[in-house]
């Protein structure tokens, strides 16, 4: 009943910006979980960074100080302002939504985006 949809990924230089959008549709509840993994090809999915439903944030250790992650609660949408990017940062990034309803915890995913540092 939930869909993601991503946007905002590219091709950018060193020390460039990126700013990514995830907007979801369908039956949300209200205690979740909105962030962003990312996988570099041949590497794990890492969490880059989520914030609650109350705005409470957690990011990477690799990101703090460069990325900001907000969101949007009446357009259930989050975003992830990426500054200072280096090539470390090249990785498909994922949308994902941790759901806590009445009778089960469910996630879902967004089809990704490719984030691409280099110069």
């Amino acid at each position: 009943q939930v869909q993601l949809v991503e946007s905002g990924g590219g091709l950018v230089q060193p020390g460039g910006s990126l700013r990514l959008s995830c907007a979801a549709s369908g039956r949300i509840d209200t205690i979740n979980l909105m962030g962003w993994y990312r996988q570099a090809q041949g590497k794990q999915r890492e969490l880059v960074a989520h914030i609650s439903h109350n705005g409470r944030t957690n990011y990477l250790d690799s990101v703090k100080g460069r990325f900001t992650i907000s969101r949007d609660n009446a357009k259930n949408t989050v975003y992830l302002q990426m500054n200072n990017l280096n090539p470390e940062d090249t990785a498909v990034y994922y949308c994902n939504l941790k759901s806590y309803g009445p009778t089960e915890r469910l996630d879902y995913w967004g089809q990704g985006t490719q984030v691409t540092v280099s110069s």
